[in-house]
């Protein structure tokens, strides 16, 4: 089995997909989706003081990032500096 490690600080995201056709049935173009910037956490370079783990769903800067396909799936290779924020289920207070 291969699988995709990032090196040199870079993280492995899979991009959230976004539902390509309505309720209704319409289906949305390719040209008319708008472009989203968070997706999760496949695999992580070594990095020290680590704020994000395996599994995380993750926003990342606008623009950021290779896109790359991998055993007929694509992901995107982002700096982990590029990482601005992680979603987080909290309890309601």
């Amino acid at each position: 089995m291969r699988e995709l490690q990032p090196i040199n600080q870079y993280v492995l995201i899979e991009k959230e997909e976004k539902t390509k056709k309505t309720n209704s049935g319409i289906i949305i173009p390719e040209t008319a989706k708008k472009e989203e910037n968070f997706g999760k956490v496949i695999s992580i370079s070594k990095i020290d003081n680590l704020e994000i783990s395996i599994g995380d769903i993750v926003i990342f800067k606008k623009y950021s990032g290779d896109e790359i396909e991998f055993e007929g799936k694509k992901y995107l290779l982002i700096p982990y500096a590029d990482i601005i924020a992680k979603i987080v289920e909290t309890e309601e207070l």
